[in-house]
């Protein structure tokens, strides 16, 4: 999202795409005023603030515990986590003697959920209070830790932060500082600058031409550039590239809601391909039209918000393999009640029939929210909208859990209650299987076996 884009909701070549390792706490070493002023945050935790640490051994009992791929429960279960990982699940698990018993016999306890797509260093308005002109890149940086604390209190154990929106590097060092123990929130995957083009996609406008304004991405106008800012971005320390393959929203047009095209085929594809080279998959932010379809093509590993997408490039994901994000709430207007304008009631109208018809073909939808430009903390918001446009709620649960971690390359750590798995771990007061408005209320978060919220 970009502050245009905002003020307007307020109004394959590889046949194994790549994906990001499992980080190892590397410390980023361009930016050590951030991650200084992150690890200050710490001395002003607020008093009462969970300060729990992992036990040797812990049993969880619960109420039941959700088997996300299978859709079902296991009754009166009880997890047991060794240092920071799952150890067994079951009715029959026996707890040892000096285990540290948490009891969740009233909750159902799930695996931590995942927001594909969010935007810790940005808040909600901030299309009227440009952040690049208004606040410096250490405060956003604090913000950040804000939103990576509300996150986690949301129950999302995991994000991918898919463009700092300007905030130079303050998502990698907020990654970093959470890895490394100085401040608290989600595990986190990150895309630094997003690639966007003079006159398109992240540009600060508006402005007299002799005033340079920072911009919210990164400009690249031809494949020598593009290959100088990917590199770049990776560098200085991306798990992902963000492509931004069309326009915003204003960007449409209504009479044949064909999106413009940011880029053409060959550098989409020069995009993919040496990213590549690097083992760093990419992220497309494409809303439909030939640019979704060449993004597809070329090997992108998902596709974001696509409210515009044909059946031909729908098929052409499941063919491939794509993952969608589609970003559904971001939409609307901030106020629920608010007449839609006719530019939203055509890309929301368009946005919910793509949906169904993703749904009955099988493409892969993980869960992502465009968290930044809606607030922080309220990350279950597009549960609910999923359903209501023809998921069950078993599948969209999966799609937070799975199919996201799936996506993001976790599949082996995390998305599941399971043996081997990390411990992260939600509870919420009824089965989510059957009613996701269970899941804006979660009242137990384990992440990397270390309690951060209890009942």
């Amino acid at each position: 999202m970009s502050a245009s884009e905002h003020s307007l909701s307020a109004t394959g070549r590889r046949t194994k795409p790549q994906v990001p390792p499992m980080r190892t706490h590397r410390r980023h070493t361009s930016a050590p005023g951030l991650v200084l002023a992150l690890s200050l945050l710490t001395a002003m935790v607020p008093a009462g603030m969970p300060r729990a640490v992992a036990q040797d051994v812990t049993a969880i009992r619960t109420k039941a515990v959700v088997d996300v791929e299978t859709s079902s429960l296991i009754e009166d279960a009880v997890v047991l986590i060794r240092g920071n990982r799952i150890e067994s699940v079951g009715s029959r698990v026996q707890i040892p003697r000096d285990a540290t018993v948490i009891d969740l016999s009233d909750y159902y306890l799930m695996p931590g959920m995942i927001d594909a797509h969010t935007h810790v260093t940005i808040q909600p308005g901030y299309a009227q209070y440009n952040p690049i002109l208004y606040k410096s890149i250490p405060y956003r940086a604090i913000e950040a830790v804000a939103a990576a604390r509300e996150t986690l209190d949301a129950g999302f154990t995991t994000i991918r932060d898919v463009d700092s929106e300007g905030a130079d590097w303050a998502d990698v060092a907020l990654r970093d500082a959470i890895e490394d123990g100085l401040v608290p929130g989600p595990r986190m995957q990150v895309a630094t600058l997003a690639i966007s083009i003079t006159g398109g996609y992240m540009n600060n406008d508006g402005f007299a031409p002799h005033i340079d304004v920072p911009h919210f991405g990164a400009l690249a106008d031809s494949p020598a550039a593009i290959v100088e800012t990917l590199r770049l971005q990776i560098r200085n320390g991306a798990d992902w590239i963000k492509l931004y393959a069309t326009g915003t929203t204003r960007h449409i047009d209504l009479d044949n809601m064909e999106p413009l095209p940011q880029f053409n085929d060959e550098d989409i594809r020069l995009v993919v391909d040496e990213a590549a080279r690097f083992g760093t998959p990419v992220a497309a932010h494409a809303y439909g039209g030939h640019a979704a379809h060449a993004a597809v093509e070329a090997g992108v590993r998902s596709i974001e918000h696509g409210m515009l997408l044909d059946d031909t490039t729908l098929d052409l994901m499941v063919e491939k393999g794509t993952f969608w994000v589609p970003t559904l709430t971001v939409y609307f207007p901030d106020d629920p009640d608010a007449t839609l304008s006719p530019r939203q009631a055509a890309i929301t109208g368009s946005h919910r029939r793509v949906f169904g018809r993703a749904v009955e073909k099988g493409v892969k939808i993980a869960y992502g929210t465009d968290a930044g430009a809606l607030p922080h903390g309220q990350n279950a918001i597009d549960f609910a909208r999923m359903v209501s446009y023809g998921m069950t709620p078993a599948a969209a649960v999966r799609s937070a859990t799975v199919v996201a971690a799936d996506l993001m390359g976790l599949l082996d750590e995390i998305g599941t209650v399971e043996a081997g798995k990390l411990a992260d771990l939600v509870a919420v007061s009824s089965n989510p299987l059957a009613d996701v408005a269970t899941l804006s209320s979660v009242a137990f978060v384990m992440k990397d076996g270390i309690v951060y919220k209890q009942p």
